[in-house]
Formats: structure tokens, C-alpha cells, sequence
């Protein structure tokens, strides 16, 4: 038994982010108004000194005045009605895979918690360590996330769910598809890069680490393997 960990967006969810997707569907909703939308750009303006190039991915303050409840219950439609049926089919299979050989599976990632519980539990996924965002008098607040794993910090992460599983990290495996997994990569036995970005392509052919990609058939070449991981 392994603990595996998979990360969520560009790994599990293609394309767009399930936190952009997720503040679509609210638009769509109605659950968007003037007050979120205000506290969205402020909170660019506040903090886009302390965090950079990286203060969308801090910005949660869309959920402004929204309370958690109302917020999970969103999250759970938004997952069956949306994210579920546009996950990437062979992460998904690698993930049943692992449960089927009696690993622990968590998911692993930025996208506030509330999305990764929901996609957790469509996915029967026990396990799941995502972004908790700020809350006040049980609503949510314009300020900085209180945890948000991404890049280094996915390390520290992926200690408590060994710890909360009992399983040690060094013989772990990861799933990911950026970059910023590099971190996590060299503290596990074994990694997967997911449809992975060019550096992080680069970082795998260097370190042995398994790419898993769709199937590029040339012409001529119609018996390719279809999403078949290489080396």
C-alpha cells in the first residue's frame, strides 16, 4: 500500500482551472454581484505588491459575504453538473488503478477545499488537501487564503496526509503537471508528469520521470498508443 497523490488542476481537470471554472458557474448562478466582483479587484490592487505574478492565484475574495455552506453546497452541483464529465479520462484511470491495488489516494492541490472535497467525493477519494480560504462568522472574507498548497509548500502538504494516512512520503507517488510539482517530484518514489508543461517536460526527461501524454499520430503511424505514458 502507497499513499499517491494527484494533483487536480491540469492533471485531473484539463484546461481551465476548476477555481475559474467554479467562479463561471457562480456568475451563472447569479452568486457573482457588485460586491465580490469589488473585492476581487481590490484584493489585486491590495496584495499584488506581497504576492506578484501570483496574486490571482491568492485572490479569493470573489466569495466575499458568501457563507460556507452556501458555498459547498455550489461546489457539489458544480462538480456533478460540470467538472465531473470533463475530467481527463486516463489520470482518472490511473487514479481507479491505485484504488483497485489498495492505495491511498489524495488529491493535492491549490483549488480552494471546498471544490477538492466535492471532487473528492464524486471521485470516492478519502483523502483531500486543498486551499482554505479566509472565513469570518462562518462566511468568507476578502483576505489571503490561510493555506495554500502550491510549489514548495505542496511538500509540507503532502507530510500531513502522509502523516494522516501512515504512510511514508519517500514511497509515495505523485501526479502533476506543472513546473511548481517539481518540488513535490523529489521527495516521492515515483512521479507522473500529466500532460506536463515544457520545463516540467524538460525536468522529467532529465530526472526519469514518467510523462503521460495524449497520442500524437503521424501520418502513417495509425496503431500509436493512445494516451500512453512515456519515458
Amino acid at each position: 500500500m502507497r499513499l499517491v497523490l494527484f494533483d487536480i488542476d491540469g492533471t485531473l481537470v484539463p484546461g481551465a482551472s476548476s477555481e475559474a471554472r467554479f467562479a463561471r458557474y457562480l456568475w451563472d448562478r447569479g452568486a457573482l454581484g457588485l460586491r465580490q466582483l469589488l473585492a476581487f479587484a481590490w484584493f489585486c490592487l491590495r496584495y499584488f505588491p506581497r504576492y506578484g505574478r501570483h496574486v490571482m492565484q491568492k485572490n479569493k475574495a470573489y466569495l466575499s459575504g458568501h457563507g460556507k455552506a452556501e458555498i459547498a453546497a455550489l461546489a457539489r452541483d458544480f462538480v456533478a453538473e460540470r467538472l465531473a464529465p470533463s475530467l481527463y479520462a486516463p489520470a482518472v484511470e490511473r487514479l481507479r488503478a491505485h484504488q483497485a491495488a489498495g492505495d491511498r489516494v489524495a488529491l493535492l492541490s491549490g483549488t480552494p477545499q471546498f471544490i477538492a472535497d466535492a471532487l473528492a467525493d464524486a471521485l470516492d477519494v478519502e483523502y483531500a488537501h486543498a486551499s482554505l480560504c479566509a472565513v469570518s462568522d462562518d462566511r468568507y472574507t476578502g483576505a489571503p487564503p490561510v493555506r495554500h498548497p502550491y510549489g514548495p509548500t505542496k511538500i509540507d502538504a503532502a507530510e500531513a496526509l502522509a502523516r494522516q494516512t501512515d504512510l511514508p512520503l519517500a514511497t509515495a507517488v505523485a501526479f502533476g503537471d506543472s513546473i511548481t510539482d517539481a518540488h513535490l517530484f523529489r521527495v516521492v518514489e515515483e512521479a507522473v508528469a500529466v500532460q506536463p508543461d515544457k520545463r516540467l517536460s524538460e525536468a522529467a526527461e532529465g530526472a526519469g520521470w514518467e510523462v503521460m501524454l495524449d497520442r500524437i499520430t503521424a501520418p502513417g503511424k495509425a496503431d500509436a498508443q493512445e494516451h500512453g505514458p512515456r519515458y
